[in-house]
């Protein structure tokens, strides 16, 4: 899931994800952040969701995936769109 939130300059884009599903940790990376899994690693909110906000600047686009342990790479159903094998979010 995506929550939106946006800023005078940018958009925080909050990425989240069931506690569990799937199990282990999970980061999302991006042309936002240059690629490199750990960067941006999801993290258990209140409600056992996890999640991590990026600021990302206003009026772009941006690819991204989420990667999880054992190399797992999977999509954001609820993206923009798809760009190759990679989600598309707006911003």
């Amino acid at each position: 899931m995506l929550e939106r939130t946006p800023r005078k300059d940018r958009t925080e884009i909050t990425f989240v994800l069931p506690p569990d599903n799937p199990p282990g940790p999970v980061s999302v990376v991006g042309d936002f952040n240059d690629w490199q899994p750990g960067t941006h690693t999801l993290t258990a909110r209140k409600d056992g969701m996890r999640a991590v906000t990026v600021s990302l600047a206003g009026q772009n686009s941006h690819s991204f995936r989420y990667l999880a342990a054992g190399d797992y790479w999977f999509n954001e159903d609820q993206a923009d769109g798809a760009e190759g094998p990679n989600s598309l979010l707006h911003t």
